[in-house]
């Protein structure tokens, strides 16, 4: 340890380390249950709106036509696997790779945003719950271990949740989808309306509807001026209307109006302080990141929201006698089990009605089709288990289609002034299975520029999902087809892990210590004043966006452990 090192004389009640949603929401439950907070943020300070540079600039504002430079690509060449994180509009909420490396034995796209508010501030705002069916999943089937709760546990927070962020959606009575409390539903286009028709005519074993999603459909909401959605569907610059969710607008500021909320940027949380005589933790140690000064701070419990990778790299760097081999690691699970949902496996159709149609505004939002697979009965596959929806939508082209036919006189000048055909997407987001192989660990002998280890991937998609792609490109033609869609093209674009922006794993939750990290309310099982209620936790992935469930498992665990400092067993 650093002799220099600068003692923290101030004893907050909790740490929470990282602001995105899962920080975001431990800062806001902490500090409003009266725990003096310091809240940690390796990154720089991103204030509501001020700090939203390109949210209000037009096409025609953005250089290149708001494509990356080769610069750009050769400061964020991982960043840029997605093909839309790097574009000069968003590419300040995305790391630079070259500041902040990885490796990889397998290649794992991990796209990052250091910064206050983290990937909140990004993210794709799709808000579903996972139900019984995905609680109970490794204990029937046998893949990872049992999850340590079921939904009746998390349901109140899931309520919870949606009540104070804003989903907008439509309740279906499904099992393998639980209905929610929901703002009123944004609307399906014509296309999207025939499609769904279709379905329910043809199909008794699934539906279509507007996706569930995290923003303002009608009325207002807690937080910095939070309002409707304008369907400017410019989200991933930040919102100014603060129409969708994120830390900055909403639980952050509603921590700050405590006064029990201290927010510290630009510090790099990279070890938890255990204390061998009580079994608990004391502290984290902290660099800063502008002038690589090292800190103590002392709280008596402590929420590892960091995200899935960065909150079990600091368990895994936690090393003292008791764990030689990172805190809270007996089980020997820590880092591995790493999951994420494979996806863009599906297909796309045009459809040649509705050419008096058109729609208004962007709607920031798609379509979704709920799991039917592997439901029972005849939803049952011989070749995967599990199962995926599908996210997706229908769109009209624009005058760019008819350049190859008209290039010039006055078919053109006809054509550019009507749009152009209707064509729909249809892209499936299918489970991983818990792969105990599928892991990360630390890199000791290639450090960064802070003198810290570096992260290293050896993670893939194996048999399973590979099968389960087949039946979402098959289905998805099937139901274009039935709909009377033409030019039918499927898609199949695996990529890697990572891809899906949905880590998790690392530090599961369970019932046994001896074949996970993390209790029912989400403790470190040998150190419980730890918390970690990020995607580090999750048992087993669903085929649903995860973010609601991580902000569920917050809430719930900043509850307990208010509680139990109460009592004093913390």
């Amino acid at each position: 340890m650093n002799n220099n090192t600068n003692k923290s004389t101030t004893q907050y009640d909790a740490i929470v380390v990282g602001t995105g949603i899962s920080g975001g929401w431990a800062a806001k439950e902490l500090c409003e249950k009266g725990l003096k907070t310091l809240v940690l943020e390796r990154g720089r300070m991103v204030k509501h709106i001020e700090d939203y540079p390109t949210a209000t600039l037009d096409p025609w504002d953005l250089p290149n036509g708001d494509r990356p430079t080769q610069d750009d690509i050769k400061r964020q060449e991982k960043q840029n696997r997605t093909g839309y994180t790097t574009r000069p509009s968003r590419k300040h909420f995305f790391v630079d790779d070259m500041d902040h490396p990885y490796n990889e034995d397998k290649r794992f796209d991990w796209m990052r945003g250091y910064h206050v508010g983290g990937r909140s501030l990004m993210w794709g705002r799709q808000s579903y719950r996972l139900s019984d069916i995905d609680f109970t999943a490794n204990m029937k089937d046998g893949n990872g271990v049992d999850w340590p709760l079921r939904y009746k546990d998390l349901e109140k927070w899931y309520d919870y949740v949606e009540d104070y962020i804003g989903v907008s959606g439509e309740n279906l009575g499904l099992e393998q989808l639980p209905d929610g409390k929901f703002l009123k539903p944004m609307e399906l286009n014509c296309v999207e309306t025939h499609l769904k028709e279709s379905i329910a005519d043809n199909f008794d074993d699934r539906v279509l509807t507007i996706g569930r999603t995290a923003h303002i459909t009608e009325g207002t909401k807690p937080g910095q001026g939070r309002m409707n959605c304008q369907y400017r569907n410019r989200c991933m610059r930040g919102c100014p209307f603060g129409a969708y969710f994120s830390s900055n607008s909403s639980t952050l500021p509603a921590a700050e109006a405590t006064g029990n909320m201290t927010l510290r940027p630009h510090s790099i949380v990279h070890e938890v302080i255990y204390d061998d005589a009580t079994k608990k933790a004391t502290g984290v140690r902290v660099i800063d990141a502008e002038t690589n000064e090292t800190f103590e701070f002392n709280a008596k419990v402590i929420f590892l929201c960091a995200s899935a990778i960065a909150s079990t790299y600091i368990l895994m760097n936690s090393k003292s006698d008791r764990f030689p081999n990172g805190l809270g690691n007996d089980s020997g699970e820590l880092g591995h089990n790493l999951m994420d949902h494979h996806f863009k496996a599906g297909a796309s159709g045009k459809f040649d009605g509705f050419q008096d149609k058109y729609y208004s505004g962007r709607r920031p939002n798609g379509i979704y089709i709920p799991r039917f697979r592997n439901l029972g009965g005849d939803t049952d596959s011989k070749d995967f288990i599990r199962g995926y929806g599908y996210q997706g939508g229908a769109s009209r082209g624009d005058w760019s289609e008819s350049i190859r036919e008209l290039s010039y006189g006055k078919e053109l000048k006809e054509a550019i002034l009507k749009p152009g055909g209707w064509t729909m997407g249809l892209t499936g987001f299918g489970e991983t299975l818990p792969y105990h192989e599928n892991r990360m660990y630390l890199d000791y002998d290639k450090k960064d520029k802070w003198g810290l280890p570096t992260v290293t991937f050896d993670a893939e998609f194996k048999e399973n999902e590979i099968k389960m792609r087949k039946d979402m490109i098959a289905q998805a033609m099937q139901m274009l087809e039935k709909a009377g869609f033409k030019d039918i093209e499927p898609m199949d674009s695996i990529g890697a892990p990572g891809l899906g922006i949905h880590e998790m794993g690392t530090a599961r939750m369970g019932r046994d210590p001896k074949t996970s990290v993390l209790n029912k309310y989400n403790q470190v099982h040998s150190v419980k004043n730890v918390y970690v209620t990020d995607g580090a936790a999750m048992t087993s992935a669903g085929c649903q966006n995860p973010s609601l469930t991580y902000m569920a498992l917050t809430a719930r665990a900043a509850e307990h452990a208010a509680n139990e400092l109460k009592k004093g067993t913390l």
